[in-house]
């Protein structure tokens, strides 16, 4: 018999046991469904993420940290994450730009909303990469000398206005700032007493008593550092810049990557990052414990950083960049690394899901070797008749062969068909809420074909190989 004469054979038997077919069928349609929508959750998460990490470029983008003490093994050596050491990175084949994260906190002032937020600086090369580059509205500054900047969407939203509403609007960015100037003036007059007033109410003929020194000597310093901190937190100066906001951001902050609220160019931040420390106690004791409290940035020492992000060439693995920079002594972060972990996760919840979609298709399976039993049985005669006519073993086998992998091609078929508009449902109710909670609407499923491939071939597989056994 050919192939033809045993397909229309097959179904036309099945035919006659409508009931029987239809609940044997079923079974493999329910398996495969839960197949398909399990498995295509995972695979619409893992496409959602790896287009992200391909519209930001987190695949070429590498974190560059200090170590710590305790992380150095060996503690006398600690290089710091310094200009000096932003240059040896830039020197590493395949990296293409290099810059450090440089944020300080300011006052933005959009319309009639006044907000608190943080400002960083970005040259112009770092705006144009995948990271910066994905704008909700506008443009990116396009040079380093422009009065313009790059907001959230986010802080658009908290002063009142769309991403395309706020393009072109002013932003006027201010900053208190305290200098040490005024701390150090504050140590000669405060309130009105002088350095010479004090020093008159000391009873110089009792300097030679060691009780009364030691007293004096305690009582001038407390006071001194009194009247510096007065000075320095509270005689503060504003700053203020009004730049143009050019564009809004088109994503949010991603990982343990640090983007502020503002993006403004290094050369219009430099006012503010030049003009004294932004009224953070903070600042100044880590300004004092690296001796860097009275260096001025023109005497060759050098700023340090605690992050700096690596843009390099996609074509260039990022082991290759980042075993270099540990080895200088410094603690990396790659999005690739990351991603092979996220893949990992993947794989291990895949096979999870495809483990339970297997179970159901064993089941499935079990009423296949029923139906093709029962069949069988009621169909000796039907069989000797075969036998009669010239029909050889394998003829009857490969007829009921076949039987089973239509039923299986038909709960395939429609397990997929099933399966698929399960998730659709699924997909609209949960892109409804997001749209209502203000979340931007993904797809949660996806459907590839390698996984129509797979339904198929477990699907009429295990269905041909359950009518082995009959």
């Amino acid at each position: 018999m050919t192939l033809r004469d045993l397909v229309v054979i097959s179904t036309g038997n099945l035919w006659r046991m409508k009931l029987r077919t239809f609940l044997t069928t079923s079974g493999v349609l329910i398996a495969i469904a839960a197949f398909i929508a399990m498995l295509s959750f995972g695979a619409g998460n893992q496409e959602r993420i790896t287009s992200e990490f391909n519209k930001l470029g987190l695949f070429s983008t590498l974190q560059v940290y200090p170590r710590s003490q305790e992380q150095a093994t060996d503690t006398n050596a600690v290089p710091t994450l310094d200009d000096a050491a932003l240059r040896r990175i830039a020197a590493i084949p395949g990296v293409n730009i290099v810059y450090p994260y440089d944020a300080f906190s300011v006052t933005a002032k959009i319309g009639d909303s006044v907000i608190p937020t943080k400002a960083q600086a970005l040259p112009v090369a770092a705006v144009q990469t995948k990271l910066f580059s994905n704008l909700a509205a506008g443009r990116a500054f396009d040079d380093g000398n422009a009065r313009e900047a790059i907001i959230s969407p986010d802080l658009a939203k908290k002063t009142g206005f769309t991403a395309d509403s706020v393009i072109g609007k002013n932003l006027v960015l201010s900053m208190r700032i305290s200098v040490l100037d005024s701390g150090l003036a504050h140590i000669f007059v405060d309130r009105g007493e002088t350095v010479l007033d004090r020093i008159k109410r000391i009873r110089l003929d009792s300097l030679g008593n060691r009780a009364y020194r030691s007293k004096v000597l305690r009582s001038e310093a407390n006071e001194a550092v009194r009247r510096f901190l007065n000075g320095f937190m509270n005689a503060q100066s504003v700053i203020r810049d009004t730049l143009t906001i050019c564009g809004v951001r088109g994503s949010e902050r991603l990982g343990r990557m640090k983007i502020e609220a503002v993006l403004i160019p290094m050369t219009t931040a430099a006012r503010f990052n030049s003009a004294g420390f932004g009224g953070n106690p903070v600042e100044m004791f880590s300004a004092m414990s690296s001796g860097t409290l009275f260096a001025r940035s023109d005497d060759g020492n050098s700023k340090t950083f605690s992050q700096v992000t690596i843009d390099f060439d996609p074509k260039v693995p990022y082991k290759k960049i980042s075993d270099p920079i540990e080895a200088m002594g410094f603690r990396t972060f790659s999005f690739a690394a990351q991603f092979e972990e996220i893949q990992r996760v993947f794989l291990y919840f895949d096979l999870a899901l495809s483990v339970i979609g297997l179970i159901a298709l064993f089941t499935a399976s079990l009423g296949i070797v029923n139906t093709m039993i029962m069949s069988i049985t009621e169909r000796r005669r039907e069989i000797g008749v075969l036998k009669s006519l010239g029909a050889d073993e394998l003829d009857i086998r490969l007829l009921f062969l076949v039987e089973s992998g239509v039923i299986g091609v038909l709960g395939t078929a429609a397990g997929i068909l099933i399966g698929w508009t399960f998730t659709r449902i699924v997909s609209a109710v949960a892109q409804a809420y997001m749209v209502n909670e203000g979340i931007p609407p993904t797809d949660l499923f996806a459907l590839p074909a390698w996984l129509l491939l797979i339904a198929v071939g477990i699907g009429v597989g295990v269905s041909v190989v359950a009518g082995l056994y009959p």
